[in-house]
């Protein structure tokens, strides 16, 4: 091999790693841009759901002061049926008169005091016990393979006991009665 060989060779291994240097500052300013591009994308996504949160709970807030200044019974038993069919948060074992009162942006005593006026049922409890035994109903009913256990909380009581008393006295007999004559029918 001639000298004019190797110093040729010697010269493109120079300008390979000049340029394998220049290729590695330049991975580095696109990785470093593009972390900064990921940070500031992370930071707006985060933002954004900062602010639907803040919107949400300021509409929230704004219904409530709604609800809360209503005067008229009607409307508000109007707005609590709405409610009841919309969300059906009667189904949640955890659901009791303080949280639909917190959720119409009422106080409690208020709430109790429209429902002894205003419906049949003398407390928002009953209200509430009532929505959930028709639930049970229905799904004795239309549910023929579901466990009483499954009905119970489907419904949103707390425990088969609660169901079974509730469904005794509101039709005289127990949940496994009541089915019986459902599946005779058939």
């Amino acid at each position: 091999m001639a000298k004019e060989d190797v110093k040729q060779m010697q010269e493109e291994i120079d300008f390979l790693k000049k340029e394998v240097e220049r290729l590695k500052d330049e991975l580095l300013r696109v990785v470093s841009r593009n972390i900064d591009l990921t940070e500031r994308l992370e930071y707006d996504v985060e933002l954004r759901r900062r602010t639907e949160v803040a919107r949400e709970i300021m509409d929230n807030h704004v219904e409530r002061q709604r609800n809360a200044d209503l005067r008229d019974d009607g409307q508000l038993m109007a707005l609590i049926e709405i409610l009841v069919e919309k969300d059906r948060p009667h189904l949640r074992p955890d659901f009791d008169a303080a949280a639909l009162a917190e959720t119409l942006g009422v106080t409690l005593h208020r709430l109790e005091l429209l429902f002894r006026h205003q419906t049949i049922h003398r407390t928002p409890e009953a209200y509430i016990d009532n929505l959930r035994t028709l639930a049970a109903l229905r799904l004795l009913r239309d549910k023929p393979n579901y466990t009483i256990a499954v009905v119970a909380e489907e419904a949103g009581f707390a425990s088969v006991r609660t169901l079974q008393r509730r469904i005794q006295e509101a039709i005289g007999m127990t949940p496994v009665d009541y089915r019986l004559i459902f599946s005779r029918d058939q």
